[in-house]
């Protein structure tokens, strides 16, 4: 453990860590300058300047690859680019997602909607489900879905949004997700988070080119929720 987050790799070249939920990877400009920072905080421990080879975003917790040269970061981002590294996530999603799913539904820039849609896919695999004996929104007892989803592009909140686009927004999503849901979560088993996890990542280690599987566990919050669903 490390100033918080536990590293789950680390050489002369990489540090990747376990990024928790509700913090940045890095502030922007639009962000307080003492709002804390993962790149900031890992700077600070490394004693070097580190940087970012991809994103997370602030509520999604999980495996994050940090380099220590311009150069590591430059090689991995091409393996970003051009689609080679195997990217696997769980999230809670709203009902009973499909068994299996491959959701092609191009996106546009939250940023730019004016901007023409780009090609985005992900592939769904339902892992388990939940029927609780609760009335939530306008069904008599609620249904909820644990998915596995890997995406093959990198869109800015690709997962967020395509979960929405098949009608099973993912649980704590305050922009994209369903409120009556998430306040279920919160009254009734106290996660207020966005129930997204970046749980494995395989890369080809960019110096010797060794194939590398990076895995985050879950964390006691999600155990606690898998214990509560009868998961395994």
């Amino acid at each position: 453990m490390t100033a918080g987050f536990p590293i789950l790799f680390e050489d002369e070249d990489l540090i990747v860590i376990h990024k928790p939920a509700g913090i940045l990877v890095h502030r922007s400009e639009a962000t307080s300058r003492q709002e804390p920072a993962v790149l900031q905080i890992m700077r600070g421990v490394a004693g070097q300047h580190l940087y970012p080879v991809h994103r997370l975003d602030r509520p999604t917790s999980g495996v994050l690859v940090l380099a220590r040269s311009r150069e590591m970061a430059s090689q991995l981002g091409r393996q970003w680019m051009e689609q080679r590294c195997d990217k696997t996530y769980f999230a809670v999603v709203r009902g009973w997602a499909p068994e299996q799913s491959i959701i092609d539904h191009p996106l546009t820039d939250p940023d730019d909607p004016t901007a023409p849609a780009q090609e985005a896919v992900t592939h769904l695999r339902r892992l388990a489900t939940v029927e609780l004996d609760h009335a939530v929104d306008r069904y008599p007892r609620a249904r909820y879905s644990l998915c596995e989803m890997q995406p093959e592009t990198g869109r800015r909140h690709q997962l967020r949004r395509h979960c929405k686009s098949i009608f099973h927004p993912i649980i704590g999503d305050t922009v994209y997700g369903h409120g009556v849901h998430n306040r279920f979560f919160r009254e009734a088993f106290g996660v207020s988070r966005l129930l997204l996890h970046h749980r494995f990542l395989e890369i080809d280690h960019p110096r010797h080119g060794q194939r590398l599987r990076l895995e985050a566990p879950l964390d006691e919050e999600w155990r606690r929720l898998f214990a509560r669903f009868g998961w395994t």
